[in-house]
């Protein structure tokens, strides 16, 4: 889609309500909805985080949403595709705050060039214990981006056609962290298999796009 279509259309979803839940579970693996059925979360005292999606125009003016491979490390998100964020820090005024903070951290999109649409619905995720808030963001021109090279392997940057095709809605069979051969709702996006919790919030983002 044409970005300028795009961002004339973009406004409309601040008014709207979300879907919440109901798409996370659309892209949910079986085993997580388990899970989170059966979580007693008083006893849990899960850290926050702040994740932004974030749009913008490339060279020929087409929208992207930008996305991160993690780094290979010890731990439940290893070489993960992800959203650019992470954890709150005690200079952070809210969790919008740490989404840009942590935006131009990763990728260098400097925060006072991401105009915040809305605020989407908070996902759970039991494997690493975080309340992750995730924002939808704009900018009206092609980022430089730079990765961060502690943290992040490579800056995907995804077509929102891509995005929007209901091919790239898929099923595949991975092995994870805590889980072996499990079969997950999934995106295929640049060539990669985009599931769990950001698939999950990118089912509620594809929701809303698709209304409007």
């Amino acid at each position: 889609m044409e970005f300028e279509i795009f961002k004339n259309r973009i406004s409309k979803l601040k008014k709207m309500q979300l879907p919440g839940e109901s798409a996370h579970r659309k892209l949910a693996p079986l085993i997580r909805i388990n899970e989170l059925e059966k979580i007693d979360m008083s006893k849990r005292n899960p850290q926050e985080a702040g994740v932004m999606a974030v749009f913008y125009p490339d060279i020929e003016m087409e929208t992207r949403l930008v996305l991160i491979l993690r780094k290979t490390y010890k731990g439940v998100h290893s070489n993960q595709v992800g959203f650019p964020g992470g954890r709150v820090e005690e200079s952070d005024k809210d969790l919008r705050d740490t989404a840009l903070r942590e935006t131009e951290e990763e990728v260098g999109i400097p925060q006072n060039e991401i105009e915040v649409i809305k605020e989407l619905t908070r996902l759970y995720i039991p494997p690493s214990n975080f309340w992750v808030q995730p924002y939808l963001g704009l900018m009206s021109h092609t980022p430089k981006m730079i990765a961060q090279e502690s943290e992040v392997e490579k800056i995907l940057e995804v077509k929102l056609s891509d995005f929007l095709n209901d091919e790239n809605v898929i099923t595949e069979n991975l092995s994870t962290s805590y889980a072996k051969e499990i079969e997950v709702p999934a995106y295929s996006l640049n060539g990669y298999v985009v599931w769990g919790a950001t698939g999950m919030m990118l089912s509620e983002i594809r929701e809303l796009l698709l209304k409007i």
